[in-house]
C-alpha cells in the first residue's frame, strides 16, 4: 500500500477523522498497519520533521525490570481509535493489547493519541489509573535519548521499519510557503513472506493475520491508487 505524508492542513486535536502525517505536528511513537513501513523522502521541510526510531522490545525489557506489574497492563486489550477509517462490519475502534505473545514472538501495536481519542465513544470506558501509569511509563522510556534515535531525511534516503518490534516518530515542523517546496515522504505498507506469525486479535486492525496478505486500511470509498501530487 503506498500513500503520501506531506502536511494537508488537518487539525489532528479537532478533527476526529484527521490522520498525525496530514498535519505538521509532531506524530509521537506509534506503529503503523502493515510488517514493514517504507519512507521514501521526496523533499524536506523548511526546519524540523527528523524521524525518530526506538525498539519496543527494549521498552519492554526495560519495563519488566522496573516495573512488570505495569507491563501487566499491556498485555490487556485497549481500544484505539481508527479516527473514521473503520471496514464495513467494525467498531470505529479496535480493542488489541499494547503487546502479545503468539508463537514465541512478541509484538507491539501502539498509538497512545488515538488510544485516549478512542475515549469520545460513549461505550468505551475512560482509562483506569493503572492503564495511565503503565502508558506514562512506556512514553518515557520510548523518549529515553539512551535508548532512541533521531535521523534527518534528504531527497532520495529510504527508511525501512520492522513494524512490529520498532515504534516510529517524526517531530514537528515547519514548511515551506511554496506548495511545490513543501516536505513531501512517500510511504510503504508491506505485507511480506516469510514474515512472523500474529495473534487472532490482529485481525480487527490487519484484515486478516494471514502472512504476506495482511494490514492496510481498505474502507467504504478507498481509491486503489497513489497520484503523485498529495490530494
Amino acid at each position: 500500500m503506498l500513500g503520501h505524508v506531506r502536511d494537508l492542513g488537518r487539525d489532528a486535536v479537532n478533527d476526529p477523522t484527521a490522520r498525525i502525517y496530514q498535519t505538521a505536528e509532531r506524530q509521537t511513537y506509534h506503529t503503523d498497519s502493515c510488517d514493514i513501513v517504507g519512507l521514501l523522502c521526496l523533499k524536506t521541510s523548511r526546519s524540523g520533521g527528523a524521524s525518530a526510531l526506538v525498539s519496543s522490545m527494549t521498552i519492554y525489557n526495560e519495563m519488566a525490570k522496573r516495573r512488570p506489574d505495569l507491563l501487566a497492563e499491556l498485555f490487556r486489550s485497549m481500544c484505539t481509535d481508527r479516527r473514521g477509517e473503520v471496514p464495513v462490519g467494525e467498531n470505529p475502534w479496535h480493542d488489541i493489547p499494547v503487546y502479545s505473545w503468539h508463537e514465541g514472538y512478541l509484538s507491539a501495536l501502539y498509538a497512545r493519541r488515538y488510544i485516549e481519542s478512542a475515549r469520545r465513544f460513549p461505550v468505551v470506558p475512560p482509562l483506569t489509573d493503572r492503564q495511565k501509569e503503565a502508558l506514562d511509563l512506556f512514553d518515557s522510556l520510548a523518549e529515553d535519548p539512551d535508548i532512541n534515535m533521531q535521523m534527518g531525511f534528504q531527497p532520495g534516503d529510504m527508511q525501512w521499519v520492522h513494524n512490529h518490534t520498532m515504534l516510529h516518530d517524526r517531530t514537528a515542523f515547519e514548511d515551506w510557503p511554496e506548495p511545490e517546496r513543501k516536505r513531501h515522504l512517500l510511504r510503504l505498507w508491506l505485507a511480506v513472506p516469510g514474515a512472523r506469525p500474529l495473534p487472532p486479535v490482529y485481525t480487527q486492525r490487519f484484515g486478516t493475520t494471514t502472512i504476506g496478505d495482511r494490514g492496510g486500511i481498505i474502507v467504504p470509498g478507498t481509491m486503489l491508487n497513489a497520484p503523485l501530487e498529495a490530494v
